[in-house]
């Protein structure tokens, strides 16, 4: 028998820039989660607008330069009319707009909430020899490391956690998890279950 989890993690909100301001002497803008739209004959420029934290400024991140309109399909081209919020926060998590506009994240801005299921002390029991698993959704990228997220789920201290790690109890992609592994969408956990029991996974433990 084998155990099958997921965990879901959520951002709460889009990544600051790390921006001076020529206004004001803030060096952070926001997302608005809106679009620029501007079209010439058959080109159009499309930009994501972000607003000084402090004075609202604006800030224009390019998308698209010159493009043909063509070369954007209809049911995108009419989420950027419309400000579409989950288009926004598409391009205000990727890093490669980011690295295009030579523009820097500022990454722990980045709010979070992870929501999980705990895991029965009986399931853990029945598996006996085996690995329990746990998928990660999480749509966007923000340096969050698998072992947060792990200490989170299980209620792990940092002790518990490395006593893990160093016995190598602990798989990414069939892999040992090394502690500066991030968080990438799909990412599939297996760990010891026991090795779990053995780090007594459900006695109470000061988080440190």
């Amino acid at each position: 028998m084998s155990i099958y989890y997921t965990w879901v993690v959520k951002a709460k909100n889009t990544p600051l820039l790390k921006k001076k301001c020529n206004h004001c002497n803030s060096e952070r803008f926001h997302c608005s989660d809106k679009f620029r739209l501007n079209a010439q004959k058959k080109n159009i420029d499309i930009w994501l607008i972000y607003r000084c934290v402090k004075c609202s400024s604006t800030y224009n991140m390019t998308l698209f330069s010159r493009i043909r309109t063509e070369s954007i399909s209809k049911d995108r081209f009419n989420k950027f009319s419309e400000n579409n919020v989950d288009l926004a926060w598409e391009y205000a998590f990727s890093h490669e707009i980011r690295r295009k506009n030579n523009v820097e994240a500022d990454l722990d801005s980045v709010e979070y909430e992870i929501q999980y299921d705990e895991v029965p002390i009986e399931e853990l029991r029945e598996l006996q020899n085996e690995m329990i698993t746990f998928r990660i959704n999480c749509p966007f990228d923000f340096n969050l490391r698998i072992s947060t997220v792990i200490r989170t789920c299980l209620n792990l201290s940092s002790s518990k956690l490395n006593q893990l790690i160093d016995t190598n109890a602990v798989f990414v992609h069939e892999r040992p998890l090394q502690k500066k592994h991030k968080i990438k969408d799909g990412d599939h956990i297996k760990i010891d279950c026991v090795k779990l029991m053995e780090i007594g996974l459900f006695e109470k433990d000061t988080m440190n």
